[in-house]
């Protein structure tokens, strides 16, 4: 079915078994000194065995002061390459071609992270930083073109098969080509011909430091998507320079930070959507092309490679998500792939906050070396009452070890409270997780019984061992006049399709899930109104989603009311004071001010003497994240 992503493919010599390839992402898995860890050893190496039949590994630093986090993988000196000599052995024992991906951050850094001041092409700072970079002076440039070819030489000293110049996102070689950010009038900067020749010097630089069969690829934005930056127009006149300067393959991405979104875009994107992009460079070149964005599934993959946009797919957050996906997708397993879901909840999150990755639905990632599933030794019959993500993930990985588990849901459908997070525009993708946690269950044998309420007397019956209450969290209602009125109703009820609503609506709360409700409604054309207490809203959602979340509110006309607060709810409306003071007239109002456990039972149960365990929302309130890691390590250590 996927004959063209199982085809092999050779660069320089070096043969990849198929197309596939894990795309470079900052983990924060490395020392501060840039020196290699069993952290990011394991990391890759399960991607290695897995079957990615490339790995570009990320953001390799040629100086300290090219850092843009703290923790990244550096060939900066000579004592930094034992240690990756010994993770590329490791690497290579999965037939696995792998590549460094080689960079300096210029101005995308900060003093937090450097210590001292970014260094740029010019004085303009990075809308992400608060400090101001230092100009290079040509002597410091030419320096840093030499520090990019002895890391590629250190990189090949250390076993890699070859090396990614990153060119793109905004780093400092991008910089150097955009006059967005290069406002030089030394030879440097000015013309297209000045602004390329630090990337094609250093490309140089590294062609006569390296041997000739090792692969130097070059990663680039097709289009930065700014005010004055680069298009693919000129993408594709810069493309053929770096071709002639050495490069062995080009890696089509896009953005700089100002367009994070379109770095590293999330679920409000369309799938391969930067696909045309590397296209029309694969129409310009004789080069392998690799596509990258949105992609997280094979079969994508495979219709990318037989239209000829692409040689080659770079799957990055995928990768995370699910490490084993070509293995899967080679055996037909289609149903077992976890789908990243592109939330940004885990790797986004943390990379911004400097910390180590994680990916929300992979409770391993960052700890592959750590966590491995020992079957028990002394199998308990485990009831797990709820099957939101915490009590399906908690049931998986119990039943994996061994103990006989039974999963009980009184509604419907199973996915608890990320299913209903899945209704609203750009979350649909949130439901395949609920459905590939059905699937490994299936998998498993363990019964999911769904409509099925558990009573004291259930649980009497069924004698479990152990019980996991995975029993979720309700709506918290205000204590505001009026708040009992028949038009008044939960975010939760709305997205669950329990209750219909107006043509006019006052949502009360202006968190995440309120705004998502409002942009629902809103949706179908109806007149929708936010009122929120703080000065912003949508605040406990991620940068990039919630410029999405607040692009589609603005389209949608959706009224937004900050710094606002609900006085009374009457026949005519809704009273608010603060920034706003009005009766805001509605046929509806919406509350979603936030939830609280459902621990009924549970404590029922305690007092009956059994062991209850209680995860997810019902221990706290919180993302999905956390209830899944929750799950996850209550059903390793039972």
């Amino acid at each position: 079915m996927l004959k063209n992503v199982f085809s092999p493919i050779t660069i320089k010599g070096k043969t990849m078994k198929n197309r596939l390839a894990v795309a470079p992402m900052v983990t924060n898995y490395c020392n501060e000194d840039g020196t290699c860890t069993e952290m990011f050893s394991a990391y890759h190496e399960t991607k290695a065995k897995g079957g990615f039949g490339m790995i570009i590994t990320e953001d390799f630093t040629v100086r300290p002061r090219g850092k843009g986090f703290k923790h990244l993988p550096g060939l900066w000196n000579d004592e930094q390459i034992p240690g990756f000599k010994e993770f590329t052995k490791r690497i290579h024992k999965h037939d696995t071609v792998l590549i460094a991906q080689i960079y300096h951050a210029g101005r995308q850094s900060s003093k937090m992270v450097l210590g001292e001041a970014p260094e740029a092409p010019s004085a303009i700072p990075c809308p992400f930083s608060p400090d101001m970079p230092e100009e290079l002076s040509v002597e410091e440039i030419k320096k840093i073109i030499t520090e990019f070819g002895d890391c590629a030489r250190r990189a090949e000293d250390a076993g890699f098969d070859g090396i990614e110049v990153h060119g793109a996102h905004g780093y400092l070689i991008s910089q150097f080509m955009s006059s967005y950010t290069n406002k030089r009038t030394d030879e440097y900067g000015g013309s297209l011909q000045n602004r390329i020749r630090f990337a094609v010097e250093i490309v140089k630089d590294i062609r006569s430091k390296v041997s000739k069969d090792f692969i130097v690829g070059y990663r680039i934005s097709a289009d930065e998507h700014v005010t004055g930056g680069r298009n693919i127009g000129d993408t594709l006149t810069i493309v053929p320079f770096l071709e002639e300067a050495g490069i062995d393959y080009i890696h089509v991405s896009a953005g700089v930070y100002r367009s994070f979104d379109d770095i590293i875009p999330s679920q409000y994107r369309g799938h391969s959507w930067n696909t045309d992009a590397a296209g029309e460079v694969k129409k310009i070149t004789k080069l392998p092309v690799i596509s990258v964005g949105r992609i997280n599934d094979p079969r994508l993959a495979e219709t990318i490679i037989a239209s000829g946009k692409a040689d080659i797919v770079a799957m990055g957050r995928q990768s995370l998500t699910d490490p084993e996906t070509p293995n899967k997708a080679k055996e037909g397993r289609f149903d077992e792939i976890r789908n990243c879901i592109a939330c940004h909840h885990g790797c986004v999150k943390n990379l911004l906050n400097n910390v180590p990755i994680q990916c929300i639905l992979n409770p391993t990632l960052g700890r592959e070396s750590k966590v491995a599933l020992e079957k028990t030794e002394a199998p308990k019959n485990i009831m797990v009452i709820g099957s939101g993500p915490a009590g399906l993930e908690a049931a998986i990985t119990a039943a994996s070890r061994g103990h006989r588990v039974k999963v009980f849901e009184k509604n419907r459908w199973a996915g608890g409270q990320f299913r209903i997070g899945a209704v609203p525009p750009g979350k649909g993708e949130m439901i395949n997780y609920i459905n590939w946690q059905l699937n490994e269950l299936k998998k498993l044998n363990v019964p999911v019984l769904m409509e099925t309420e558990v009573t004291p007397e259930l649980v009497k019956k069924e004698k479990p061992d152990v019980i996991f209450a995975a029993t979720g969290a309700v709506p918290i209602i205000p204590n505001i006049p009026g708040i009992d009125r028949p038009n008044v109703v939960s975010a939760h009820d709305v997205l669950a399709g329990n209750v219909n609503t107006g043509n006019s609506i006052v949502v009360v709360g202006g968190g995440c899930v309120g705004a998502e409700t409002a942009n629902q409604l809103a949706n179908y054309l109806k007149g929708v109104t936010i009122i929120e207490m703080l000065d912003a809203i949508a605040g406990d959602e991620i940068v990039v989603p919630r410029w999405d979340l607040l692009e589609d509110l603005e389209k949608n006309k959706v009224r937004i009311c900050t710094k606002t607060t609900v006085d009374e709810i009457t026949d005519a409306g809704v009273k608010v004071s603060g920034a706003v003071n009005e009766v805001i007239p509605c046929d509806t109002v919406v509350l979603a001010v936030g939830a609280k456990p459902v621990l009924g039972l549970a404590d029922t149960l305690k007092k009956e003497g059994y062991d209850v365990r209680v995860i997810g929302d019902a221990s706290k309130v919180g993302l999905g994240g956390e209830a899944i890691m929750e799950g996850f390590e209550v059903g390793r250590t039972i």
